[in-house]
C-alpha cells in the first residue's frame, strides 16, 4: 500500500509535467493510474512468485540431497583407545574461570599477557568415518573443529597475579552449519577409499559449496595487533583475544581468495607478513606479502608449481623468502584414478627455493636436496653467500594416515616405534640444516641432532626470526608411549644450542644406517622432562621484557597433561635453568586435550 501511494504520487507529478494543459479530471487520473500502476504491480507479483518458487526449489533440492546422504552414508565413531583418552574433545566452559591453584611462583617479571593455544576438538564426540556404497572415508587425525584455550595472566594493583582460563570453539562457516543441524553433516574427504573421497567431495560441494570442513584448528598468530586462528585449508578467522569470539574471515577485502598457511612469517625490519596458499588445483602455490598494518595485500604471485606440494611452512630472511617443496602431494587426478588424495613419495624430488621478497616465479633460485618430509622450519637466515635453513626432517610423513587396507593403529604405532628403520617409514624427526650457496648453487646438508630423540613443533625467540639465532626449542616425542598409543605424545621439551657441540652423542641401533647417520658434529641439547605419563602441547617461548638482552632470557610456557591424575596444567619453565623444575605449575579447571600450536600475547 505504501508503494502504491508513492506510485500514485509519481504519476500525478509526471502528468502535470508532461501535459500541463489537461484539466485535473478525476477520470483521466484514474485511467492514468490503471494504465501505469496495475502492470507494475502485476510484474511485482510475478517476481515474488518467481522468488518464492526459486526458494521452494532450493529447499526441495536441499531436502533431496540430505535424504540421499542420510540414507546412503553411515557415520561411525572412530575408536578411541584408553591410551588416547586426552585426545578426546571437551565442552566449552562459558565464562572465564579464575584459578587459585598454583604450585611455585609466577616470576615477577613475567609479562602480563594471554597464552593461547589451538587444537582439534571434534564437535560431535570424536573423529568420524563413513561407510557407503562408495567405500569408506575417515577423518584424518589433524581434522576436528578448532578450539582455542586461553590462559590470562595479569597483575592487580597490589602486584598480585590474577589468573583465569577459558576455551571456545572457532566458529567457522562450516562449524555454524553443523551446529545448527546438530549432527555430523560434512562427509570426511581426506583419508580412505578413493571413490568414497570423491563422493564426499561431490556431495559436500553440492550441499554446502565447500569440498570439506573449515577446521581452523592448527595455529593462532598475531599481525598488526589482531589475532587469527588458522588451518591451511581456508583463510584465517579473526579472534577477539579477550572473549575468544570469532569475528569472521580475514581475506584482505577479497584480495586473498585461496587457502592460507598455518605459519605466516613476519619479515625482519619491515614487519610485513609473508604468507602462502597451497591448493589442490592450479595455481598450486601462491605467495603473498601483507602490509605491516594488515590492511593491504602488497604482493601476490603464482610460483608456477607443477604439483601441489603440501608445504606446511615457509621461511624468511632479511632479503628472501624461503620455500620448501617436498614430495608430500595433493593430487586429484591420482584420486580419480583410484589412488590416495594425499601421498608421500619417498622417491620423489625435493627442493628449496629462495626468492627476493617481492620476486616472481622466474626470480626463484631452486636448490635440489635429498628427499625428505619437513613440516616445520626452525629458522632461516643469511650467512655470507649462503642462506641457512634449519628444520625438523623425517624420512616419512605422518600425514594423512595409513594407506589402503592398513590398520590405522598399527600403521601409526609402527612409525613411532624406535626400532623402525627409515626404509619402513619412520616418523623420527631430527633437527637438520641446509646451507644454500646463492653464488655457486651448491648445497650442504646435515643432521644437527643424533637419533636419541625425535623432535618437532619448534619455536624460537621471535625477535630472531629471519636472522642468525643461537637457540631453538622443540617438543620431544616419547617414542615408546607414542608407539603404544598410536598417536604422538611429547614427554619433554628440548633447548638447542646451535653454536655448541654435544659432548656425548647417541645413535640407536635402528637408525645407525648410512642414510641417517650423516651428523658428524651434533649440537648441544638440554632436556626438560615433564615426568612419567605427562605430556605437553603448544609450547611457546616468552621473552623476558625487563632484560631480554640475551636471546635465551625468558621462559617456555606449555599446556601439560598428567594421564595418571587426568589433570591439566600450564607449566612455566625458566629457559636459563632449562633442566630444572618448572618455576610455576598452574592447575586448570578442566582437562585440556592435546593440540597443536599456540602464541603468547603481551598486554
Amino acid at each position: 500500500m505504501v508503494f502504491s501511494s508513492c506510485a500514485r504520487h509519481q504519476v500525478m507529478i509526471n502528468a502535470s509535467a508532461d501535459k500541463p494543459s489537461v484539466s485535473p479530471n478525476s477520470g483521466n487520473i484514474k485511467i492514468s493510474l490503471d494504465s501505469t500502476v496495475k502492470p507494475f504491480l502485476k510484474t511485482l507479483q510475478k517476481l515474488q512468485m518467481k522468488v518464492d518458487f526459486s526458494q521452494a526449489m532450493k529447499n526441495t533440492r536441499e531436502r533431496l540431497l540430505d535424504a540421499i546422504v542420510d540414507n546412503g552414508f553411515q557415520f561411525i565413531d572412530q575408536p578411541l583407545l584408553p591410551s588416547q583418552a586426552n585426545f578426546a574433545p571437551i565442552q566449552e566452559i562459558g565464562d572465564a574461570l579464575c584459578i587459585a591453584s598454583i604450585e611455585g611462583n609466577i616470576p615477577d617479571n613475567f609479562p602480563n599477557g594471554i597464552y593461547i593455544r589451538n587444537g582439534p576438538n571434534p564437535l560431535f564426540g570424536g573423529f568420524k568415518s563413513t561407510t557407503s556404497m562408495f567405500g569408506r572415508s575417515s577423518h584424518c587425525w589433524i581434522e576436528g573443529e578448532g578450539m582455542v584455550h586461553a590462559l590470562y595472566l595479569t597483575k592487580d594493583s597490589h602486584e598480585s597475579w590474577i589468573v583465569s582460563y577459558r576455551n571456545k570453539y572457532v566458529e567457522t562457516e562450516s562449524f555454524k552449519i553443523e551446529k545448527q543441524r546438530n549432527r555430523p553433516s560434512f562427509l570426511p574427504a581426506i583419508e580412505g577409499d578413493s571413490t568414497a573421497i570423491s563422493a564426499a567431495y561431490f556431495f559436500n560441494m553440492l550441499r554446502y559449496g565447500k569440498f570439506n570442513k573449515v577446521i581452523s584448528n592448527t595455529n593462532v598468530f598475531e599481525h598488526a595487533k589482531k589475532f587469527y586462528s588458522i588451518a591451511e585449508n581456508y583463510v584465517p578467522q579473526e579472534i577477539d583475544i579477550n572473549t575468544l569470539k570469532t569475528l569472521g574471515n580475514w581475506d584482505m577485502d577479497g584480495a586473498w581468495d585461496r587457502p592460507f598457511t598455518s605459519h605466516p612469517k613476519k619479515a625482519p625490519g619491515t614487519g610485513e607478513l609473508v604468507v602462502m596458499g597451497v591448493d589442490a588445483v592450479e595455481p598450486f602455490f601462491v605467495l603473498g606479502v601483507i602490509s605491516a598494518d594488515g590492511k593491504k595485500l602488497v604482493h601476490k604471485v603464482d610460483l608456477k608449481f607443477k604439483r601441489s606440494s603440501l608445504c606446511h611452512e615457509l621461511g624468511v630472511t632479511v632479503k628472501y623468502n624461503v620455500i620448501m617443496d617436498i614430495p608430500l602431494t595433493l593430487n586429484i587426478n591420482r584420486l580419480i584414478k583410484g589412488g590416495p588424495l594425499i601421498k608421500y613419495d619417498k622417491d620423489g624430488y625435493a627442493r628449496i627455493g629462495v626468492m627476493p621478497r617481492y620476486g616472481d616465479a622466474d626470480s626463484v633460485q631452486w636448490f635440489q636436496i635429498k628427499p625428505h618430509c619437513t613440516f616445520h622450519i626452525i629458522n632461516c637466515f643469511e650467512d655470507g653467500n649462503e642462506v641457512v635453513v634449519r628444520g625438523c626432517r623425517a624420512s616419512a610423513s605422518i600425514i594423512p594416515g595409513p594407506e589402503f587396507g592398513l590398520n590405522k593403529f598399527e600403521w601409526f604405532s609402527r612409525g613411532f616405534n624406535p626400532n623402525t628403520t627409515s626404509e619402513d617409514g619412520s616418523f623420527l624427526s631430527r633437527v637438520y640444516e641446509w646451507r644454500l650457496n646463492m653464488k655457486n648453487g651448491e648445497v650442504r646438508e646435515q643432521y644437527l641432532t643424533d637419533t636419541s630423540f625425535s623432535m618437532d613443533f619448534p619455536m624460537i625467540n621471535e625477535k630472531y626470526s629471519g636472522v642468525r639465532n643461537k637457540y631453538g626449542y622443540l617438543q620431544v616425542v616419547d617414542l615408546v608411549e607414542s608407539s603404544n598409543c598410536g598417536m604422538a605424545k611429547y614427554g619433554m621439551v628440548a633447548k638447542l644450542h646451535f653454536d655448541e657441540q654435544a659432548t656425548n652423542t647417541v645413535q640407536t641401533k635402528a637408525h645407525s644406517d648410512a642414510a641417517d647417520s650423516d651428523s658428524e658434529k651434533p649440537i648441544k641439547v638440554e632436556y626438560h622432562n615433564f615426568g612419567k605419563n605427562t605430556f605437553c602441547s603448544g609450547a611457546v617461548f616468552v621473552s623476558n621484557p625487563e632484560h631480554g638482552s640475551d636471546e635465551d632470557d625468558g621462559w617456555l610456557i606449555s599446556y601439560v597433561h598428567n594421564e595418571d591424575t587426568n589433570i591439566s596444567q600450564v607449566h612455566i619453565i625458566d629457559t636459563k635453568k632449562f633442566e630444572s623444575e618448572a618455576v610455576a605449575k598452574i592447575t586448570l579447571p578442566q582437562r585440556v586435550p592435546y593440540g597443536f600450536h599456540g602464541t603468547f600475547a603481551s598486554l
